[in-house]
């Protein structure tokens, strides 16, 4: 099969308006999905501010900001002032349009700026509504800022991520902030599949605490079937071994012969089949229980050959395993390549610049050419005179401050 770009109404949401009313990261990786997949997304900002991922590292060429470029793609921007009463009745104007609002302030705040949930389904039955925070809408922690680092923390994935005797340490990346992401997209999926039964919109939301916890499955089979307190395992698995980490000669590799059958084949491919009648490691259970040891010999051995060699070895034998990757290599592996992962798009201030496109492909409907992420306010005008306002009109809300464009 090919992969396209071509972007046309067979795209999976095209037809779909959004708009996005998010920032830094949870928030703006929904939505930048959403576009992917063909839907139109407007992405209201702040006038003369906007998204704080505008001033956020790694500044780039002309002054932008990497990040925001990287989970902003395929959307356009509206540079609109909600505080203001006429910018609100814009917004709500352009709301009658749309068929999702995605939304990631704390808890109260579009309250406050009167384009909350009731308020919108009161001009559009039909909206689905989806609201991302730090903890939820209720509940006692409802009040407390989304961050990543924090919902790892009391969710106890810090409690379970490095060394054993070694200080906590968080995951390598915001596993929070974009697991909340995921978890919204699909929650918005579900509601226009169902609109589509019903007739009907709804609110949905999701949080960083609550989709970083609902990812602690082993973990919490583990305490609600033993009542016993898991800890941080390093690279090994909870439940199998071996499953890890190991050294070779001159760097790591990942083995991951979690399986009896797969278990025997490694211990073939490393030339020690005396392992396999070893009474400490004949079965699963035996290997864990006596895995500080396992680890040992399968290190000492490792380490008489560079990694490269093993990996090759154990490929040969049908045993999952790999190199531990740096960005660097990860990013420019030939795999990456095949599969088409990274895309070129052009800027208009920073040029050609690389994205990882979506994880996912769908054949019959191919995700959208990809766009570049907008300047701010760059398609304030076109989007207001979609919604029918004159250049005169559009004048004085620019004069007002109500508005502004690149």
């Amino acid at each position: 099969m090919k992969v396209t770009g071509k972007q046309s109404a067979q795209q999976a949401l095209a037809g779909i308006r959004v708009l996005d009313l998010t920032q830094i990261l949870a928030g703006p990786y929904c939505t930048m999905l959403l576009g992917d997949l063909g839907a139109d997304v407007i992405k209201v900002e702040r006038p003369g501010e906007g998204d704080e991922t505008h001033r956020m590292g790694p500044m780039i060429q002309g002054g932008e900001s990497g990040s925001f470029l990287m989970v902003n793609r395929n959307k356009r921007s509206l540079a609109l002032n909600l505080k203001a009463e006429e910018g609100r009745r814009l917004f709500l104007k352009l709301a009658q349009t749309a068929d999702v609002i995605v939304e990631n302030n704390r808890p109260g705040k579009v309250k406050e700026l009167g384009i909350d949930y009731d308020t919108i389904r009161a001009v559009n039955p039909g909206i689905i509504y989806c609201s991302v925070s730090g903890f939820g809408q209720t509940g006692p922690y409802a009040h407390r800022g989304g961050f990543d680092i924090i919902a790892q923390a009391m969710t106890g994935i810090m409690s379970v991520t490095g060394e054993e005797g070694r200080p906590p340490v968080k995951t390598g990346i915001a596993i929070t902030d974009l697991v909340a992401a995921l978890t919204a997209l699909y929650a918005i999926l579900a509601a226009l599949i169902a609109r589509t039964h019903t007739g009907e919109g709804q609110f949905v939301e999701t949080s960083l605490f609550e989709a970083g916890l609902a990812l602690c499955v082993w973990e919490a089979a583990t305490y609600f079937g033993t009542s016993a307190v898991p800890g941080p395992l390093g690279a090994s698995h909870r439940l199998a071994a071996p499953y890890q980490a190991f050294r070779a000669q001159d760097k790591f590799m990942i083995v991951g012969a979690a399986s009896q059958r797969t278990w025997i084949k490694f211990c073939e491919a490393v030339e020690r089949p005396e392992w396999t009648t070893d009474e400490r490691f004949q079965t699963n259970a035996d290997r864990m229980r006596h895995k500080e040891i396992l680890t040992e010999l399968i290190e000492s051995h490792l380490q008489s050959q560079c990694a490269s060699y093993w990996l090759q070895r154990l490929e040969q034998f049908g045993v999952p395993c790999g190199p531990i990757n740096t960005f660097a290599e990860s990013l420019t592996d030939p795999h990456v390549e095949a599969r088409q992962m990274v895309m070129d798009m052009h800027h208009p201030t920073v040029g050609n610049f690389k994205v990882l496109r979506m994880g996912a492909q769908l054949y019959g409907t191919p995700a959208r050419e990809p766009v570049p992420a907008p300047l701010l306010g760059q398609h304030t005008r076109e989007i207001l005179t979609e919604m029918g306002l004159a250049d005169q009109q559009i004048d004085h809300c620019l004069a007002a401050g109500v508005i502004s464009q690149s």
